[in-house]
C-alpha cells in the first residue's frame, strides 16, 4: 500500500507527534509511506527518520497553517492508496480531495474539541471514512455533525513515549527544581494555549495552603506562557510553580513527578494524561471530551467538573495524603491499563487493519 499522511506543521502538540507516529508504523509494515505537511520544518521534523519521506508544500515558512500550494499536483504524483488527514487545516482539505478522487480513500480524523470550521465539517460528509480517536469524540460526530455511526472507527492515541518498566524517580531533576523528598509535585505537559487552561491550574495550586509542600510542573511552550508566568509572579508563586520549558522526551519529568494534573477545555483524547498514566502516575482533570477514557475514573485518578476548583483541590489532597500502599496499587492499574490500552503496536494495527477495510476495490 502506498499512504500518504497529511499534517499542516510539525510542531510539538500531539497530533503532530500521532502523525509522525503513524507515518514510520505504516512504513515499518513494509509501506510506502509520505509525510507531505503544508509547512515545512517544525520541531518534530527530525524526528520523522529515514523510513518515511516527508516533503512540504510550501517552499520556505510562510506561519499560514492553510495555505497548501501543490497539494494536488504532489497527490497525483505519490498516487497512494490511502490519505489520512491528522491535522485541523489537512482535514479541512480531506473533502476536495475526496471530491478530486472519488475512487481512493481519504479518511479525515476527529482528534480536537474545538469548535470545527466549514470546511472540516464539509469534508465528514464527503471523505470515505473518519477516525475519532475516542467514543466520546465519535458521539459528537453522531450527534452534533450528523456522522452515522457506520462511518466511524474509534482507534485511540498511542504512547508516544511508552516506558519499558516502572521507572526509579528521578531525584537529581527533583533537585534541581527545589523539590524535596517529601514534596508532592504535579505535573503538566502541554502547550501554553488558552484552551489547555493552565492559568487555571496555577489557581488551583496557588491558593492552597502553603503548608502543603507542593510543586506544579508546567512543562512545555507556547503563546499564553508569557501571561502564566506573569500571573506567577504577580501572586509570589514562584517556589510553587515551575515553568520548565519544552522538553523532547517528557520521560524524565514523569519519573520525577508524583501526579499528573490537567486543566484543559478542549481536548478529544490527552495524549500527555495517557502517558502519565503509563507511567504510573495518579492524575486528576477536569472533564473534557476524551478525558475519562484516558484513565478508569476513581480508580487511577479522578475526572472533575469543569470549573469547580474546590473538587479538584478535594481530590488532589486526597491522593498527596493516600497511604503509600494505596497509592502504590493506584499506581499499578494505571501502568497496567495505560500500557494495554494505548499501545502503539496495537494502534498502528488498528489503523492498517482499517485500511484493508475500506480499500477500494480493483478495477475490473
Amino acid at each position: 500500500m502506498k499512504i500518504l499522511v497529511l499534517q499542516d506543521h510539525l510542531r510539538s502538540g500531539g497530533t503532530e507527534r500521532q502523525s509522525v507516529l503513524l507515518a514510520r508504523a505504516c512504513a515499518a509494515a513494509g509501506h510506502e509511506s509520505l509525510l507531505l505537511t503544508f509547512r515545512p520544518g517544525g520541531v518534530l521534523a527530525p524526528t520523522v527518520g529515514p523510513s518515511v519521506t516527508h516533503r512540504a508544500l510550501q517552499s520556505f515558512d510562510t506561519g499560514l497553517d492553510w495555505f497548501a500550494p501543490g497539494l494536488m499536483r504532489t497527490v497525483a504524483r505519490f498516487q497512494p492508496n490511502f490519505i489520512l488527514c491528522m491535522g485541523r487545516m489537512a482535514n479541512c482539505y480531506a473533502g476536495w480531495l475526496q471530491d478530486r478522487w472519488p475512487g481512493l480513500a481519504v479518511i479525515a480524523t476527529m482528534r480536537t474539541g474545538k469548535p470545527l470550521p466549514w470546511m472540516f465539517r464539509r469534508s465528514l460528509r464527503q471523505v470515505r471514512h473518519i477516525v475519532a480517536n475516542s467514543h466520546e469524540a465519535r458521539q459528537t460526530l453522531v450527534n452534533t455533525h450528523g456522522i452515522t455511526a457506520e462511518k466511524i472507527t474509534v482507534i485511540y492515541n498511542s504512547l508516544v513515549f511508552p516506558p519499558e518498566t516502572a521507572a526509579a524517580r528521578d531525584e537529581a531533576l527533583r533537585v534541581k527544581w527545589g523539590a524535596s523528598p517529601a514534596t508532592s509535585v504535579l505535573l503538566n505537559v502541554a502547550m501554553f494555549r488558552p484552551e489547555k487552561n493552565q492559568r487555571e491550574l496555577i489557581e488551583i495550586v496557588g491558593d492552597m495552603p502553603r503548608d502543603s509542600n507542593l510543586q506544579l510542573w508546567l512543562a512545555g511552550d507556547g503563546p499564553a506562557r508569557a501571561e502564566c508566568e506573569r500571573l506567577v509572579a504577580h501572586r509570589g508563586w514562584g517556589d510553587v510553580v515551575k515553568f520548565l520549558g519544552y522538553d523532547p522526551n517528557p520521560t524524565s519529568l514523569y519519573a520525577a513527578a508524583g501526579f499528573a494534573v490537567h486543566a484543559s477545555w478542549s481536548e478529544s483524547l490527552s495524549n500527555f494524561l495517557i502517558e502519565a498514566q503509563a507511567h504510573g502516575l495518579p492524575s486528576v482533570a477536569y472533564a473534557a471530551q476524551g478525558i475519562a477514557e484516558c484513565g478508569i475514573p476513581g480508580e487511577t485518578g479522578f475526572v472533575i467538573p469543569r470549573g469547580d476548583r474546590a473538587a479538584f483541590r478535594t481530590a488532589l489532597t486526597q491522593l498527596i495524603r493516600e497511604p503509600v500502599a494505596a497509592r502504590t496499587r493506584r499506581a499499578a492499574r494505571a501502568r497496567t491499563f495505560a500500557r494495554e490500552t494505548f499501545d502503539p503496536a496495537r494502534q498502528s494495527a488498528s489503523y492498517l487493519a482499517l485500511f484493508q477495510k475500506i480499500a477500494p476495490a480493483p478495477a475490473p
